[in-house]
């Protein structure tokens, strides 16, 4: 605001100025006028008066002259006077605007000065000389000297250590110093970091210094490094104690998994075969999980090596889903493959890594699924040399802030105690880095209920034209009729959308009936029928009526001893699944060739567990227990070790289950003498079922002062907490797994004493 009253001052005073001149213009033109007319009267009265006669009326003229000059003189004097008043007040207005701006620009100086020493920058200017010319007080304090013994001195800071000098494209230079710093409290050090820039002044050039004190972060830095260094030195020691660990638990493994090959060999009782293969199981379950331990600290090792050796795509892809047929066989779901023949045969890469990201990704979809099953899809991908891999099951589904978190380590989508599915949590995060190595992405698609995609694209180049590549001849099937009956969709729509590919008309049914339907009307050059499909066929009468060249069955290994009564009811042909390409490339081909193979199949009765044949005890003196426990190999280890201590187990899958044994057996009047509980089981975990199973018996042990069941927990957790909630859940014991035939004969004595233990 003052400025803009001042600038208006300004204005008004150059409009006065300018009128001003202009009557002095005006009035010197008539006094200038008045001089010369006077000046002319008087010389012609002066030529009159020489004359020697008086004349009044040329007196009159020059008298008149004469005062019309010093009237006009009076004026200019008059005149001269206002201006030079006008002239004094413009230059006190100005005096007064100037002293204004002065008093701002010391106002300013002081805030910048101010500012500057509350920022606690150093601050210091040095002539040619390197003699000091400023310093600002942070200088002074640091160099422990006032600013007079400073000025005009030559004066360099005690340096300890300096940093590399840089110089910036404007010239500046930049660079570190540890300082030594005397102070009351003692001797410190402190790094300042300085930015030195030529400045010009009255003087001629100096050097301007501006140093910030660095020391918090430097320290931070060196601590970061020295972390760095210790999480470095200790990731190496973690990984070389896994592997130590890992080497020196799969040496005795390896002697388990062969010794119970070996004893699965020799001729055993239906119950020793059933024991055998638990073993077995579980030793091939703990070797996997050392596999993904020791895949996982490799990795995080940085220790993943990649090798690229040519490889047939289509026979990795076929073995892979082979080695996982069992499983899903087992579980009475599908599994099965397709590969685009768009893709080369042979190309080039890390076959390993890659069967070890699909048996991850397809084990997984396996576990999920309990119904359908898991197609494995391999593609083009969008860019050139890029290869899909999809992993498609019908299994439960993820949620949606589920599907990024699953990729993490350790990290599973159900973390909860009463989770359904075991496991570590590294197999996604495994095949992430292996994926991302390779320089792939790896993505999921899924909705809770309606199963899940998994996808991993990755570049992979073709093999080189010396490779020895065996191309594959696919058939040709232009035109040909080919019906395909079967009542999963897994396997028939991958075969339909192959044969498709080779030229086939494809008709695909999943009614006996329907099929037996349109058989008559047409035709075929072909019928493939799933094996339960194809018993019903054979019961409603004899396939070799049916005009059909190649009548194919499709088969599980495990039903191959079902071949001859196939033969004979008019079947020609077999294909095992899950259908290699190759297989039915040939068998589209072939006519009438129905090869044979000797089914291998052991025959496996269930356990019948006998307190007389397994310890000679009398059955009347144990203990009838009820048994909590989902899993079903644990579930069989625990039976087996009561039988033989000579109790009575039964067996309850989960939590929920064992409250409602256990309130059944109540109602009955014949109650448990004890209770062996899992903590983590799903649907209902141990803890919530012990907290039932207590809160049942304080309610109707008020009216029938009965006795509370003993509980002992069986658990993997072996930590003070795990202890202390299994006994605030209400439990008497605990026993850490594995479980041991002596350690349990103690726990269930020492229960028994009702004495509370921790085994």
């Amino acid at each position: 605001m003052q400025l803009k009253s001042a600038s208006k001052n300004v204005s008004a005073i150059r409009a006065a100025s300018r009128n001003t001149r202009s009557l002095v213009l005006f009035g010197r033109t008539v006094v200038i006028t008045l001089s010369i007319v006077s000046a002319s009267l008087g010389f012609i009265a002066g030529i009159r008066l020489q004359s020697g006669t008086y004349d009044p009326h040329a007196y009159a003229i020059g008298a008149g002259a004469l005062f019309a000059a010093a009237c006009a003189f009076i004026a200019f004097l008059l005149m001269r006077r206002r201006v030079n008043k006008f002239k004094m007040r413009v230059l006190e207005m100005r005096f007064e605007e100037l002293s204004d701006r002065n008093w701002e620009l010391r106002e300013a100086e002081e805030r910048a000065r101010s500012l500057l020493e509350a920022q606690g920058d150093l601050i210091v200017r040095r002539d040619a000389g390197q003699r000091v010319t400023y310093a600002n007080d942070a200088f002074c304090a640091l160099a422990g000297k006032t600013r007079e013994a400073l000025i005009g001195k030559v004066m360099e800071l005690p340096i300890l250590d300096s940093g590399a000098l840089s110089v910036l494209a404007d010239g500046t230079r930049v660079y570190d110093q540890k300082i030594e710093n005397n102070t009351n409290c003692g001797s410190t050090a402190r790094w300042i970091a300085w930015r030195e820039v030529a400045v010009r002044t009255e003087s001629g050039s100096e050097v301007q210094g501006v140093g910030r004190d660095v020391t918090d972060r430097v320290e931070a830095v060196r601590a970061l490094g020295i972390a760095r260094d210790q999480s470095e030195t200790a990731n190496r020691a973690k990984s070389r104690f896994l592997a130590m660990v890992s080497h020196e638990i799969r040496t005795p493994l390896n002697g388990i998994l062969g010794m119970a090959d070996l004893l699965l060999d020799t001729p055993l009782t239906p119950e020793q075969v059933t024991y055998a293969k638990a073993g077995k199981t579980s030793g091939e379950t703990l070797l996997s999980l050392i596999e993904e331990v020791l895949d996982f600290s490799k990795i995080e090792a940085g220790k993943l090596d990649l090798e690229a050796r040519p490889f047939m795509l289509a026979s990795l892809v076929e073995e892979a889903v082979e080695l996982l047929a069992p499983r899903a066989q087992a579980k009475g779901i599908e599994i099965a493959s397709f590969v685009d023949e768009r893709l080369p045969a042979n190309i080039v890469g890390d076959a390993a890594r890659l069967r070890q990201v699909l048996l991850n990704l397809a084990g997984n979809a396996i576990k999920f699924t309990e119904r359908g099953g898991v197609a494995v899809i391999v593609e083009p991908g969008e860019r050139d040399n890029e290869i899909c891999f999809q992993v498609r099951d019908s299994g439960i589904g993820l949620k949606t802030g589920d599907q990024q978190r699953i990729f993490l380590d350790f990290e599973q989508a159900d973390g909860s105690s009463t989770r359904k599915f075991g496991g570590t949590g590294l197999g996604l995060a495994i095949s992430k880095r292996i994926v991302e190595r390779m320089d792939g992405r790896i993505a999921v698609a899924s909705e809770p209920g309606n199963g899940a995609t998994f996808s991993f694209t990755v570049p992979l180049q073709p093999a080189p034209a010396e490779v020895d590549q065996s191309e594959f001849a696919a058939p040709v099937l232009h035109d040909a009729a080919v019906m395909i009956v079967a009542a999963a969709e897994i396997e028939a729509s991958l075969l339909a959308r192959r044969l498709g590919r080779w030229g086939a008309k494809i008709c695909a049914v999943i009614d006996v009936q329907i099929a037996s339907a349109l058989l008559p009307e047409r035709c075929w050059d072909a019928l493939l029928v799933d094996f339960p499909l194809a018993q019903k066929m054979i019961a409603n009468g004899d396939l070799n009526q049916l005009k059909v060249a190649r009548r194919i069955v499709l088969m599980r290994p495990s039903e191959r001893h079902e071949m001859p009564a196939l033969k004979a009811a008019g079947f020609n042909g077999y294909l095992i699944k899950p259908v290699r390409a190759v297989s039915l490339a040939a068998r589209m081909r072939a006519e009438n060739e129905f090869e044979h193979s000797v089914a291998e199949a052991v025959d496996e009765s269930n356990e019948t567990a006998s307190a007389a044949e397994a310890s000679g005890k009398d059955k009347s003196k144990g203990l009838s227990i009820l048994v909590a426990e989902d899993n079903e190999i644990n579930a069989l280890l625990a039976r087996a070790l009561l039988v033989r201590l000579g109790h009575r187990p039964t067996i309850a899958g989960n939590g929920e289950a064992a409250v409602e044994s256990w309130a059944a057996s109540r109602a009955a009047s014949v109650p448990y003498d004890l209770i062996l509980m899992d903590v983590q089981m799903p649907i209902m975990d141990g803890l919530e079922a012990a907290r039932r199973i207590r809160a049942a018996e304080a309610q109707t042990n008020i009216e029938t002062d009965g006795k509370p069941t003993p509980i002992v927990a069986l658990t993997a957790n072996a930590y003070a907490e795990d202890r202390e909630a299994c006994l605030a859940a209400g439990m008497d014991a605990l026993l850490v797994k594995p479980l041991d035939r002596e350690r349990l004969r103690e726990a269930l004595e020492n229960v028994a004493r009702r004495a509370p233990l921790a085994a």
